[in-house]
């Protein structure tokens, strides 16, 4: 199956990367992240590849590396690289391919060019990351407007946190997307406790339609 989805977030450190390795393990896929800023320590490959327990062969090197943990056109401009956005090709594998973002939509991959007009070249299915705590309606809607006024199309919100039923009804209303499941915080966050709490609150066919 060919499916292409792409994890992008309503902001940074919201649990994308654990939900990416998530849904990567959840549908047998590979993986690639794009653009990796911050070196320092484990990068969001190696995140996925130990909590969605998937084989090297299925992380994807990322096009670009860079050192400094920042937005990816301040730590390409202190690195000294240029990224040139066009060169942002959806590799060819076998099988599902999941796509991580960094940070949220609008995230400067260059100071013309955002994340969300990379998906709007790709034309490819986005899941939108949303944390479920106080402020996340407003930065929710926002990252879906964004999305739809390029015309990419968006699968639906992956919900991360603590239930909030209210919060996640009026997100889906008002933004004419569907809630794809919720994540919870987990404690001890394992490559075990991930897999049983993302089978149990996800469904492969969700993400295989696309």
């Amino acid at each position: 199956m060919n499916t292409r989805i792409v994890v992008t977030g309503t902001d940074t450190d919201i649990g994308k990367t654990v939900f990416a390795a998530g849904l990567t393990g959840l549908l047998g896929a590979s993986y690639w992240k794009p653009v990796q800023a911050g070196l320092g320590g484990e990068t969001d490959s190696d995140i996925v590849g130990r909590l969605g327990e998937i084989s090297p062969r299925r992380i994807l090197p990322e096009t670009w590396r860079l050192n400094t943990p920042a937005s990816p056109h301040r730590a390409a401009a202190i690195d000294g690289v240029a990224i040139v956005p066009e060169a942002l090709m959806v590799p060819e594998v076998d099988g599902p391919l999941v796509i991580e973002g960094a940070g949220g939509v609008l995230v400067p991959l260059t100071r013309t060019t955002t994340f969300a007009d990379i998906f709007a070249r790709w034309r490819l299915p986005v899941v939108l990351c949303a944390r479920t705590r106080l402020g996340t309606i407003n930065h929710t809607l926002l990252s879906l407007e964004a999305l739809r006024a390029r015309n990419v199309p968006v699968l639906g919100v992956a919900f991360i946190g603590g239930a909030e039923p209210e919060t996640e009804s009026i997100i889906c209303e008002i933004g004419r997307t569907r809630k794809l499941g919720r994540l919870p915080m987990l404690n001890p966050l394992t490559s075990a406790t991930l897999r049983q709490v993302f089978t149990a609150a996800f469904s492969p066919d969700d993400f295989l339609k696309a």
